[in-house]
């Protein structure tokens, strides 16, 4: 009985560990970050920023469109010098994710 209850609990929690990988430092309990995306090889900081942002529920539905062509388009924006990428999630419940984009 005892090997059936490790073995169950070892293949759950594989089952639910897999695939948790993020592209961001992701908390258990709330995750506030920004971090940098790229740079190109256009010189400066960019006068202009652009924002497209897309949210997550439940870990399970995403919408939205966090392109770097819609935060071009947002901050009317022709050349890109660097990008930034803002996540905010509070337990994996609701999540808003930020790309803003950098130019002139």
């Amino acid at each position: 009985m005892k090997k059936i209850i490790r073995n169950t609990i070892v293949a759950g929690s594989m089952a639910v560990l897999a695939g948790c990988a993020t592209p961001f430092p992701a908390g258990g309990l709330f995750t506030g970050t920004m971090l940098p995306v790229g740079a190109t090889a256009n010189p400066g900081n960019g006068a202009k920023s652009g924002v497209a942002s897309c949210q997550s529920f439940l870990a399970m539905v995403s919408i939205g469109d966090c392109s770097i062509e819609t935060a071009k388009r947002n901050g009317g924006i022709t050349q890109v010098t660097h990008m930034d990428w803002k996540a905010n999630n509070i337990l994996g419940i609701i999540g808003n994710y930020e790309l803003i984009v950098y130019g002139n």
